[in-house]
């Protein structure tokens, strides 16, 4: 009787403690085992939906801790990336290409931005007053541009793809961007590649609209991309961030002009356009295709920036999209 009356005390202390575990909230649970993320953004229209994401607190409802650095340019971008103090990054096919030239270091796990029909990212501009008009106008006229980026891989490939030689596209380098749209509007230069919004203001100041990405939306794409050793050892963490940003994306296109505060108090967008300027879509759970990335690849190397192709498959990953 004494053996049976300590068996039953000892089976309810296990079913009790079988019960507390059943009962422990299961996100406190899976949240313990998921590492924070440091993030790289640019203060442009891309990273909107990390803004729109954080404010509606979906961050917290997934369960990932998440730091933004806003950094000032690419080179200081890239150069958190490669001294390992950030997991991710928002960055061009270009500049996951150029990581991965000798090892495999980053992948694209999800597109940020592409061009729509009425929302281009990068717009070839012609000064205030001036006769060029079309792209064949800019045969053999220097195009200011930042050399070896994704603004001197757009505008060669939208001049070719408008029939201008390449032994006639001249490329003039202006590396800062308020710089080039200064000395476009001052008429010191002919002709500047610019991003929206600020291309947008521009062209509201006078700028002549040559061509833009819209024409040709293969072009220009930007991702999310991300360190090797993040996608190896923090996995769960990628998968809740992307579901929480392509949720924020969701949202920015079913009510753009619900998020006009937040964009003007996170993106630069110039004064004259700000209650005017079109917030654009967003991609969701999309990826750069193959074509994309062997055209920038070819591209690299043409320049001599990388050596030989780079693989899509082991730089981009669907793995992790929501």
């Amino acid at each position: 009787m004494m053996l049976k009356k300590g068996l039953l005390i000892g089976l309810t202390a296990a079913f009790l403690v079988f019960l507390a575990a059943c009962g422990a909230p299961s996100g406190e649970a899976e949240t313990a085992e998921v590492g924070g993320l440091k993030i790289a953004l640019l203060p442009i229209l891309d990273s909107l939906p990390y803004f729109v994401a954080e404010q509606n607190g979906y961050f917290v409802e997934e369960g990932v801790e998440v730091e933004p650095l806003v950094v000032v340019s690419a080179i200081e971008r890239n150069q958190l990336m490669q001294s390992g103090e950030i997991d991710g990054m928002l960055a061009e096919l270009s500049t996951v290409a150029t990581f991965n030239r000798d090892e495999i270091q980053l992948k694209a796990l999800i597109m940020s931005r592409k061009a729509y029909p009425d929302a281009p990212l990068f717009r070839v501009l012609a000064a205030p007053g001036s006769d060029i008009t079309s792209a064949s106008d800019l045969a053999g006229v220097p195009v200011a541009i930042a050399e070896n980026t994704i603004i001197e891989y757009v505008t060669d490939r939208l001049l070719e793809s408008e029939g201008v030689p390449a032994d006639q596209i001249v490329g003039e380098s202006v590396p800062a961007i308020p710089e080039r749209y200064q000395l476009l509007m001052e008429g010191q230069i002919a002709a500047a590649t610019l991003p929206d919004p600020l291309a947008q203001s521009a062209i509201e100041s006078g700028a002549v609209p040559v061509i833009d990405d819209s024409a040709y939306p293969e072009v220009a794409v930007s991702v999310l991309a991300f360190s090797t050793g993040t996608i190896e050892n923090n996995p769960e963490a990628l998968r809740r961030f992307l579901r929480a940003w392509d949720r924020a994306a969701g949202d920015i296109n079913a009510d753009p002009e619900a998020y006009r505060g937040l964009l003007l108090e996170q993106v630069s967008v110039p004064p004259n356009i700000q209650e005017t300027y079109q917030i654009p879509p967003f991609p969701r759970a999309e990826l750069p295709t193959a074509g994309q990335w062997d055209d920038v690849i070819d591209w690299l190397i043409e320049k001599g920036l990388v050596e030989s192709a780079v693989a899509y498959d082991e730089s981009v990953t669907g793995d992790f999209l929501p």
